[in-house]
């Protein structure tokens, strides 16, 4: 009997086929390659030795990398490159570099399997001087464009693909429900419904149809699960609710994005009622794996077992029981818990049969499905196209409409928008205005972002409105607007000094005391105000907003200022809607802003202006 015919009378071998033959929107892989995919895994699986197959399932950190000849004595399975952990050369060549150097040393081992190279692209290829830099998730959240998102992950995926990496850890699917938590910013929309969906786009444009399609790379949905739940928005916190709530709110995201085949799920630094993720059995195996069917790898977040409470030996016997397929280790040798340690001390919990061989079996499967799904075996040359393609004006067009789409116009009294390009006398004010690195926020060139000219390529606001007036206008800028001269029009841009996960966290939502000067200030002048918030959550306006003839939330939009011009000036009608409500005060639960006592605008909201206004512009 053919190796088909059995298949179709094994329930569990038909099962497999069934869920591999249909891959996201209806792409159907042919019989004979499904079959092919699982026979070639289970033949490499049977030929792996013990440490063959721990080391597919230890991922280390460039950085901590001293000696990459350590890929081929240890078989390690992946790489990543960290927030902070840029080659020299911050440069895409420099990057492709890196990536090749490591992927020299894996076929340099006895199998010769390749590595998953693993980086945070989070809204664009990041890391990468002259890559473009799309709006974080709370801004393409508000596009409310499927499409779009998925275009913005094609995009980023081709220029990851340029630097020979082919994984990113994205995207991030969790549903923020407090502001106040320093990772709101990566959650698209406090609505699972709207998350899930956006999220799926994302997955689609990083993977593509199928992984054949040029410039894709694998996706890594997270942060499994409950990320956006903790109390009071602490990162890496305590989820307290039933698990009704935690399936409903939290879980319903994933949902789409496994179906549609995503190929890893990374688990969550954060705890569900007390119990940490990455020791959470019944989430990551009999729900994730078992009701949910997840055919895809889990990898853990940086370090994260080691927050486990128990000794190291004990933290990865829990974590691989658990379900973990990868532990991402990211220290170096001479550190705690390096992965040569990790290595050891996995091999002796298998031996002492504390870890079974099947759970092993099961770890490595999925991933070396994962490489094969991805094409990583083939081991083809980076298309050079690809590279020359980072940072090109067609993906900056792209960033472009994303930012344009993203804006919020929360007031526009008067009808000061659109502004008109002749005749005005424009102040621009607020350091922020001309800061591309405040204009992108936090996991931008560095793990915390940072203010400045932080990267090439990129326009800032500035920038865009003086390229935007006519001949016949006039542009001055103070970056704190103690010298405005006489204008007509003072455009004012604050926001939040550049942060990500651990020290974004806030338990206060006010505006800084010298944004609020600067709007004051502005009004003092006589002329009419618009003010331009640069920011990863919305924060609570008071003063600044009654101070304002127009107002528009801008999120972190990334390196394409033009594309707020583009709407600032009338070139395009604002269209983005809030994708989660904003405060009034100091209530900024999503549980207390469903309520109109807390809520200053309610999800959704997002005023727009029709054609004809722009005639009646100021003047």
């Amino acid at each position: 009997m053919s190796n088909f015919l059995m298949a179709l009378e094994n329930p569990a071998s038909l099962r497999r086929f069934r869920q591999a033959a249909t891959f996201a929107a209806g792409f159907m892989v042919s019989i004979a390659s499904v079959l092919a995919g699982d026979d070639k895994v289970e033949a490499l699986l049977g030929q792996m030795t013990l440490e063959e197959k721990i080391g597919q399932m230890t991922q280390v950190d460039s950085e901590a990398l001293k000696d990459k000849s350590h890929i081929e004595k240890y078989f390690l399975g992946s790489v990543l490159s960290g927030g902070g952990s840029d080659p020299v050369d911050n440069m895409p060549q420099g990057w492709l570099k890196l990536a090749n150097d490591c992927q020299f040393w894996a076929q340099k081992t006895r199998l010769k399997i390749p590595l998953l190279y693993g980086v945070d692209a989070v809204h664009g290829h990041n890391n990468v001087i002259g890559a473009v830099i799309f709006p974080h998730n709370i801004g393409l959240g508000a596009t409310r464009n499927p499409g779009l998102v998925e275009q913005a992950a094609r995009v980023t995926a081709r220029e990851v693909a340029g630097t020979g990496i082919n994984w990113t850890f994205a995207p991030c699917v969790a549903v923020a429900q407090d502001p106040r938590w320093g990772r709101t910013y990566e959650s698209f929309s406090d609505s699972s419904e709207l998350a899930g969906e956006l999220g799926l786009a994302a997955l689609r444009g990083f993977q593509g149809n199928s992984f054949s399609q040029p410039g894709s790379v694998l996706a890594c949905v997270k942060h499994f699960v409950g990320d956006g739940g903790t109390s009071e928005g602490r990162d890496q916190g305590d989820m307290v609710v039933d698990e009704a709530t935690l399936r409903r709110v939290h879980l319903a995201p994933y949902l789409p994005s496994i179906k549609a085949g995503a190929a890893s799920i990374m688990a969550s630094f954060s705890s569900w009622n007390g119990k940490k993720m990455h020791e959470h059995k019944h989430l990551l195996t009999d729900v994730l794996k078992g009701e949910l069917g997840f055919k895809g790898f889990v990898v853990s977040d940086w370090a994260a077992i080691d927050q486990l409470p128990y000794d190291y030996k004990g933290s990865i016997e829990a974590s691989i029981n658990a379900g973990l397929d990868m532990v991402m280790v990211p220290n170096g040798p001479g550190q705690a818990n390096n992965y040569v340690e990790f290595i050891t001390k996995l091999t002796e919990l298998v031996n002492e049969k504390r870890v079974a061989m099947t759970r092993i079996d099961d770890a490595v499967r999925r991933i070396l499905k994962a490489k094969m799904d991805a094409g990583v075996f083939a081991n083809r040359p980076v298309d050079p196209a690809l590279t020359a393609a980072i940072g090109s004006a067609e993906h900056r067009s792209v960033a472009r409409q994303a930012v344009r789409e993203s804006l919020v116009v929360l007031k526009n009294d008067s009808k000061i928008l659109p502004l008109a390009r002749n005749n005005n006398r424009i102040a621009v004010v607020g350091k922020a205005a001309d800061d591309l690195g405040v204009q992108c926020g936090g996991w931008t060139i560095s793990w915390q972002g940072d203010s400045g000219n932080i990267t090439r390529g990129g326009t800032t606001l500035l920038q865009a409105i003086r390229k935007s007036i006519g001949a016949d206008s006039r542009v001055s800028y103070s970056a704190d607007a103690n010298d405005l001269g006489n204008p007509n029009v003072v455009i004012v841009v604050i926001g939040e000094k550049p942060y990500a996960e651990m020290k974004g966290d806030r338990q206060e939502l006010q505006l800084a005391a010298e944004d609020l000067a600067l709007v004051r200030r502005a009004k003092a002048s006589g002329a009419r105000v618009l003010t331009v918030l640069f920011s990863g959550r919305p924060l609570v306006l008071g003063e600044a907003l009654q101070a304002s003839d127009a107002f528009v939330a801008a999120w972190l939009p990334g390196t394409e200022g033009l594309g707020i011009s583009d709407v600032l000036f009338g070139d395009f009608k604002p269209t983005g809607k809030l994708p989660r409500p904003w405060p009034k005060g100091p209530e900024v639960t999503s549980t207390a802003l469903k309520s109109a006592t807390h809520a200053l605008f309610p999800f959704g909201f997002g005023l727009t202006f029709d054609k004809e206004v722009k005639t009646a512009a100021a003047q």
